[in-house]
């Protein structure tokens, strides 16, 4: 079984699902959404992040770095084409601001620390989410965590962006989850592509399967829109991907606002950010464009 890297568990969260929840979060997706939240998560391979706002100044990293990478004049502190993370400098950070990204954990030590966090699962109706990243890259060990957690009596969901093989996902993962967000960012295919590097087809196919065969079922299937300026919260584009709901009995759904905060997380990693240093990509998504997001989808009837 593939072992993945896992970027963090995060306890105490109310924002990935009902009650109180730790989330896991799985480093590596098939998309490379252009406004990641998390672009820490995009690649699968470890990487090396520096925090300027933490850095104390000690340079206790440039004597560490065998490969001379890391220069004060330089913008964004790392020399990545030399940097062949070796992780000396983040060993011998103090504050932290060098950190490596993603680390290996065995699917039983990420049970036993989410389990610590049970006692408020059970009194809030929480319990664990699986996001990412995108969990269902590595199915064999998503899958043997599910068991293990639902062996123990917690509830779980699954956060994903709908881009994985059906069968083995019946096979691995499906019968061990409780809840699904399933995420539908862009209708139109070659839309998709455009801002997400893959086709939507698939995605869309798991989409209705997962509706249809968990109907009349334990397991909840919750789709969910990011709205991002421009791309995803445009009226064509959710009265399309409303209509397509609707169209196959859907009457709840999630969408979700514009958070500009990933820009400084992409900076942080070395990541390319194609939307400069302002405009509305920068900007919280204001209260009357939220409604009017909202009012496309009541139209059709699916409540959000």
């Amino acid at each position: 079984m593939r072992e993945p890297l896992l970027l963090e568990i995060r306890g105490n969260s109310l924002d990935d699902g009902p009650g109180i929840r730790s989330v896991v979060f799985f480093k590596g997706c098939p998309l490379s959404c252009a406004w990641c939240h998390n672009p820490e998560s995009k690649r699968a391979e470890p990487e090396l992040a520096f925090d300027a706002e933490r850095c104390v100044g000690c340079d206790a990293c440039l004597a560490a770095c065998p490969e001379k990478a890391l220069s004060r004049k330089r913008h964004g502190f790392i020399d990545r084409a030399r940097c062949t993370l070796c992780f000396r400098c983040a060993d011998a950070c103090p504050s932290g601001a060098l950190a490596r990204v993603g680390r290996v954990m065995t699917v039983e030590e990420a049970a036993m620390a989410v389990m610590k966090d049970k006692p408020f699962f059970d009194t809030s109706g929480g319990g664990v989410t699986l996001s990412g990243g995108e969990p269902t890259l590595f199915m064999e060990y998503a899958g043997a965590l599910l068991r293990l957690l639902k062996g123990q009596g917690v509830r779980t969901l699954l956060e994903t962006c709908g881009l994985f093989d059906m069968a083995r996902f019946r096979e691995t993962m499906l019968h061990s989850l409780d809840e699904i967000y399933f995420d539908i960012k862009l209708i139109d295919e070659a839309a998709h592509r455009r801002y997400t590097g893959a086709s939507n087809v698939q995605i869309l196919e798991n989409l209705l399967l997962l509706l249809e065969e968990t109907g009349g079922t334990a397991v909840s299937v919750l789709p969910r829109t990011p709205l991002v300026p421009g791309i995803t919260d445009t009226e064509e584009n959710l009265s399309g991907i409303a209509g397509l709901l609707a169209a196959h009995g859907v009457r709840r759904a999630s969408l979700m606002s514009y958070n500009p905060l990933w820009h400084q997380k992409a900076e942080m990693v070395g990541a390319d950010d194609p939307f400069g240093k302002k405009g509305p990509m920068h900007e919280w998504m204001e209260a009357g464009s939220l409604r009017r997001c909202r009012d496309i989808f009541a139209r059709a009837g699916i409540e959000v």
